[in-house]
C-alpha cells in the first residue's frame, strides 16, 4: 500500500536531484521555488547533521539548454561541502550510466530520501530506479516541483505545477514512502557502515 505519512520516516542518505541555477531562479524557475528550495535546505541540514551521505545529482542538458554543461543555469543552487558528492548525468535516471548505485552500496546505503525538479522526469526516473535496485524511497511532498502542464490535445486544460507533482508522486507506485512534509523525515547513519 503506497504510504502517505505524516508520520516519521528514516533515511540513511539523501539525494537532490537536478536542483540547479536554471531551475530554481529566474524566468526558467518553477512555481514556487523559494518554498521548494526551503524544503530541501531543511533536508540537507538534517542529513549533514546525521553525518549520512548527500549526494547532488547534475544534469548535463543539450547544447541550447537552460542546462547546458559549463553555462550559468547549469550551476547547482547549493554548494556541495568537501565530503558532498556530485554525479553528473545525461538521462533523467541518475543511475543510467553513473556511479550513483556504487556510491550509495559502498555506504551500504538502504534507504534514499530524494528531492529536487522535476517531479515527473528526473525526480521520478530516478526513484522508480532506486526502487528497482533495492532501495527503500522516501519522498518529501514538499521538497520536489515541476512546470505547469501546458494545455494539450483534445482541449484538455492546463495542468498546474503543483497537480502535476502530486501526479507523479501517485505514479510511483505502492513502494514508496510520501512523506507529508520534510519535517517528518529524520536521518541516521547506515546500518551497515
Amino acid at each position: 500500500m503506497k504510504r502517505s505519512e505524516s508520520v516519521e520516516a528514516t533515511a540513511d542518505a539523501l539525494i537532490v536531484v537536478d536542483v540547479q541555477v536554471a531551475f530554481v531562479s529566474g524566468i526558467e524557475a518553477v512555481p514556487d521555488h523559494a518554498s521548494l528550495l526551503a524544503a530541501i535546505e531543511t533536508l540537507m541540514t538534517a542529513a549533514r547533521a546525521a553525518k549520512v551521505p548527500v549526494i547532488f545529482l547534475q544534469n548535463d542538458g543539450e547544447p541550447g539548454t537552460i542546462d547546458e554543461p559549463h553555462q550559468p543555469g547549469w550551476i547547482l543552487h547549493f554548494a556541495p561541502l568537501a565530503d558532498e558528492i556530485i554525479v553528473r548525468k545525461t538521462a533523467d535516471d541518475g543511475f543510467d550510466g553513473t556511479l550513483l548505485h556504487c556510491l550509495l552500496a559502498a555506504s551500504a546505503v538502504q534507504t534514499v530520501a530524494l528531492c529536487g525538479v522535476l517531479s515527473e522526469m528526473c525526480v521520478a526516473a530516478t526513484a522508480r530506479a532506486a526502487m528497482q535496485r533495492g532501495y527503500h524511497v522516501i519522498l518529501p511532498h514538499d521538497a520536489h516541483a515541476t512546470y505547469d502542464v501546458p494545455p494539450g490535445p483534445g482541449g484538455s486544460p492546463m495542468v498546474p505545477a503543483s497537480m502535476a507533482a502530486r501526479a507523479a508522486e501517485w505514479s510511483l507506485g505502492d513502494e514508496i514512502t510520501i512523506a507529508e512534509s520534510v519535517a517528518d523525515i529524520r536521518f541516521s547513519k547506515p546500518t551497515g557502515k
